[in-house]
């Protein structure tokens, strides 16, 4: 019972810092380019990170473990927060979280290719809705009123989540979590970090209390203890079931956008979040039965 009320404050803790996550960065975004962006507050995380793990320096086999490290790092943190910062300038946060959201459709998809969880007719119908619910979110793209490439990006952004946690899964019995999380944290950081300066110019960032507070929100909260979370829930339950949670995030990321940055409501946005949210719950139409062995 006390493992299952923490786990349950855990799925609370990240669905809602993840949710805010979005109208964060894009407030932040004025304020700075994205590489760079996403390389400052990665970075951070990933000191935070490597400090809490110093303690079982002994589990961290780096000689032997590093190419799993870069692999994550590059899936978990380069792909995903790259495509997400950067596509995040051409899409309003709230409808750019909910395409990255489909996450949970894709890796049901991977985790029965790769993890060999169940596959059935209902996941399959849910599945086809997910589609058909990205698709309800691009209409826009075409006419011109909402980024191709932004819809683009967020897709990519979401696959690459989705790999990366069926990477992680498959590792998890080879790597302590603790320095696997912090790894691939900080050196995705320091890769975002040289590629924004390559490209980028330090000057362009407004170090205002804003910034400087999103920024660290964001970095503390939402990518050092917020991956911290995800993939202690992922290393004891399987991918696809704690996977089944996160559709709750994009709702929370639409209503603090309304909030915070005025985004408006469209009809495309609510059919295809309708459409979205349907599929996740059909693709784990077993949510009940999943929850209690995941907070058992």
């Amino acid at each position: 019972m006390q493992q299952r009320k923490k786990n349950i404050a855990l799925l609370i803790f990240l669905v809602i810092v993840w949710g805010i996550n979005w109208p964060l960065s894009k407030i932040a975004l004025a304020y700075a380019p994205p590489l760079l962006f996403a390389g400052i507050r990665t970075v951070i995380a990933g000191v935070i990170l490597i400090v809490a793990a110093l303690p079982k320096r002994k589990a961290l086999h780096f000689s032997k473990l590093w190419p799993v490290y870069l692999t994550s790092a590059f899936l978990s943190i380069v792909f995903y927060y790259g495509f997400q910062t950067i596509g995040l300038q051409y899409m309003p946060s709230g409808l750019f979280s909910a395409i990255v959201f489909l996450q949970p459709v894709l890796l049901g998809i991977f985790a029965w290719i790769w993890l060999g969880e169940r596959m059935y007719g209902m996941k399959m119908f849910g599945l086809l809705l997910g589609f058909l619910g990205v698709a309800a979110l691009s209409i826009g793209g075409f006419t011109g009123s909402i980024s191709a490439l932004g819809v683009g990006l967020a897709l990519a952004s979401a696959l690459s989540w989705a790999l990366a946690t069926v990477y992680t899964k498959r590792n998890a019995v080879r790597v302590d979590m603790l320095w696997m999380t912090a790894m691939q944290i900080m050196i995705g950081g320091v890769i975002l970090l040289a590629a924004g300066s390559a490209v980028e110019s330090w000057s362009d960032i407004t170090w205002n209390s804003t910034f400087i507070v999103n920024t660290l929100f964001i970095s503390v909260f939402v990518i050092a203890l917020g991956w911290m979370v995800y993939f202690k829930l992922i290393n004891e339950g399987e991918a696809s079931k704690v996977g089944s949670f996160t559709f709750l995030i994009p709702l929370i990321s639409i209503g603090s956008s309304v909030v915070l940055l005025n985004e408006r409501i469209t009809l495309n946005l609510v059919v295809g979040m309708l459409l979205i949210v349907c599929s996740i719950i059909l693709v784990n139409v077993k949510i009940g039965r999943a929850a209690r062995r995941l907070t058992s």
